[in-house]
């Protein structure tokens, strides 16, 4: 069974810097498709940066975030850079294997001042 426990999110002010880290477990990372998603209260979930056989972003957040894999410690990093308010969000790692989909519980991002 595949596992994925998210770290790094918390409260940051308009322009600060975060970095979320994703660990998964129970996959061969190197074959795994991973990608970060985000909901926001009321909003539905959307995709935020993906790194499979391409690395992709939302039109929001080009730019500005960044995602990275290190195949030999099994997880993914989202940097995140120039945060804004509307950037306020659960993020939630995902993975993809074998036609098979899976997510960790999120970590909170809080943009505020």
């Amino acid at each position: 069974q595949v596992q994925l426990v998210e770290s790094g999110g918390g409260l940051v002010q308009p322009g600060g810097s975060l970095r979320l880290s994703c660990t998964a477990s129970g996959t061969r990372f190197s074959l795994t498709a991973m990608g970060w998603y985000r909901q926001a209260p009321g909003k539905q979930r959307e995709l935020v940066a993906a790194s499979g056989t391409s690395t992709n972003y939302a039109d929001s957040v080009k730019g500005r975030f960044t995602i990275s894999r290190d195949n030999a410690k099994n997880t993914v990093y989202l940097q995140m850079d120039s945060l804004k308010p509307e950037d306020t969000a659960v993020y939630y790692c995902h993975a993809r294997r074998n036609f098979m989909n899976y997510w960790g519980k999120g970590t909170l991002v809080t943009v505020s001042s």
